[in-house]
C-alpha cells in the first residue's frame, strides 16, 4: 500500500539519529546490553541496525509483554534466539515474570568483569548496561520494575524516552536507558503495520481504516475466531467486518452513516490492550 510507504519517512523523529550517534559514543562505558523486543512481533521489532552499532559487545534479549503474546509462539522465537548464541528470556513487566533469572544472568556478567579485573590488577567499576530497543518495547517499564522504583519515563505510546540517562541498580550494576531507535527504512510493508499495529510507530498520519483492514485481515490469517469471538460478526472480508463491528458496537454519526474511523480506532486500541486476546503476529 503506497500510503504506508509515503508516510513512514515523515514519522522518523529527529531524535533518532542522535540516538544512534551517542549509542556509538557511549559504547566503550558499556560492558553488557540488554535488548529488548516485543513478543507480540519478535522479528518485526527487532531493528537490525542495532546489530550492527553494538558489534560483538555481549547482550541479553528480552522478549517483553510475553503475558499479550501466544504463548506457543513466544517459546518458538525463544528457542531460536538461544539456537543463534543469544541469551534470551521472555518476560513482562506487570508480573516480573523471569526477573530472578535475569538479574541472574546479569550478576554472573559482573561476577566475570571482576574477576578478569582482578586478574589485571585493576580496580573494581560497577557492570555498566545499556538498555536498547525499538520504540514503545517496554524499556523503561523493565527499569522501574527492576530497580523498584520509578525512575525512567513510561507511556503507552513511543517517543517518550527521549534521552540517554543513567541508573543505579546497586553498587555492582548501573543501566543506561536509551530512546527507542528504528531504522529510517523498511524493506518491507509488513514489518512497518507490525509496529503501528502493537504501538511502536504513531499511527497519526495514516489513515486508520485502512490500517484497520489491513489488520482485520492479518487477524484472519492468524485464527478467524478471534474476531469472531471478540465482536460476535461471522466470517466475511475485511470490509463487511469492520461495518458489523461499527454497527454491533454503535459507533454511528448524526447522519445516521457508520463511524468507521472510531471503528478502526477501537480495533487497534484492543489488540494492543490484549482484549483479543493473546496474539503472536510475525508467524
Amino acid at each position: 500500500m503506497i500510503f504506508i510507504q509515503e508516510n513512514i519517512f515523515n514519522w522518523y523523529p529527529g531524535h533518532m539519529a542522535k540516538t544512534k550517534k551517542n549509542l556509538k559514543e557511549n559504547l566503550f562505558l558499556i560492558d553488557l546490553v540488554i535488548e529488548i523486543i516485543d513478543a507480540r512481533i519478535p522479528l518485526s521489532s527487532k531493528n537490525p541496525e542495532i546489530d550492527n552499532l553494538l558489534g560483538g559487545k555481549k547482550k541479553i534479549m528480552l522478549l517483553n509483554k510475553c503475558d499479550l503474546a501466544d504463548d506457543i509462539m513466544t517459546k518458538k522465537f525463544i528457542d531460536l534466539y538461544r539456537k543463534n548464541n543469544y541469551s534470551c528470556f521472555e518476560t513482562d513487566c506487570l508480573h516480573k515474570k523471569n526477573f530472578e533469572e535475569i538479574y541472574l544472568a546479569i550478576n554472573n556478567f559482573a561476577i566475570e568483569k571482576n574477576k578478569k579485573m582482578v586478574a589485571r590488577g585493576r580496580i573494581f567499576s560497577p557492570l555498566r548496561i545499556m538498555v536498547v530497543g525499538t520504540p514503545n518495547v517496554g524499556k523503561s517499564s523493565f527499569i522501574n520494575k527492576f530497580v523498584n522504583k520509578k525512575i525512567a519515563k513510561t507511556a503507552n505510546k513511543p517517543g517518550v524516552t527521549l534521552h540517554n540517562q543513567w541508573i543505579k541498580i546497586n553498587k555492582n550494576i548501573e543501566l543506561l536507558d536509551t530512546p527507542g531507535i528504528l531504522q529510517p527504512k523498511f524493506d518491507d510493508e509488513e514489518t512497518i503495520l507490525n509496529l503501528i499495529f502493537v504501538g511502536a510507530i504513531k499511527e497519526n498520519n495514516f489513515d486508520m481504516y485502512n490500517l484497520a483492514l489491513k489488520l482485520i485481515e492479518k487477524l484472519n490469517k492468524i485464527d478467524e475466531k478471534i474476531l469472531i469471538e471478540r465482536y460476535g460478526i461471522e466470517k466475511n472480508d475485511s470490509e463487511r467486518q469492520i461495518y458489523v463491528i461499527a454497527k454491533k458496537r454503535g459507533y454511528i454519526k448524526k447522519n445516521n452513516l457508520y463511524d468507521l474511523e472510531r471503528t478502526a480506532i477501537n480495533i487497534l486500541n484492543e489488540i494492543r490492550a490484549g482484549k483479543l486476546g493473546r496474539i503472536t503476529l510475525d508467524c
